[in-house]
Order: structure tokens, then C-alpha cells, then sequence
């Protein structure tokens, strides 16, 4: 089963606005809608998605990866 964050990561894409709740959904957006540029942070919050959407690292762990690559990637709200 699929833990919601407990917080939600709040992304601005081309003005709109997207909510990102657990890894489940990080995993698919990082696959279908990052930005073009891809840099080392996002293959890191990748993984740690990935991991958690199986239950192998703790889902707290995956957010923050996912927020650091957005972060980076200038689309973090």
C-alpha cells in the first residue's frame, strides 16, 4: 500500500499548478512530465520514488528527494 506524504509537494508547471501526494505519483509525473534538462538530483529522486512506492525506504525519504530535484529543476511552488 501506497503511504500519502505528509506533506503535499506543491509544483508550478508552465503556470499551472500540480499536486504531488506519495511516491506512486512522483514516480509518474518524474517519467512523464519533468522538464526536458534532467540533472543528477533527479535521477536520485527517482530511485528513492521508486523505492518507496515498493516499500524499501521510507516514503519521507522519497519526498524530500523529490522536492530537491524539483527544487532544482525551478518548478517547486
Amino acid at each position: 500500500m501506497i503511504s500519502i506524504w505528509d506533506a503535499n509537494v506543491e509544483l508550478n508547471i508552465e503556470d499551472r499548478f500540480l499536486v504531488i501526494r506519495n511516491a506512486r505519483e512522483a514516480v509518474t509525473f518524474l517519467k512523464k512530465s519533468w522538464p526536458e534538462t534532467k540533472s543528477p538530483s533527479y535521477a536520485t529522486a527517482r530511485k528513492a520514488c521508486l523505492d518507496a512506492a515498493k516499500g524499501v525506504i521510507p516514503s519521507a525519504e522519497a519526498r524530500a528527494a523529490f522536492e530537491t530535484a524539483a527544487k532544482e529543476a525551478g518548478i517547486l511552488r
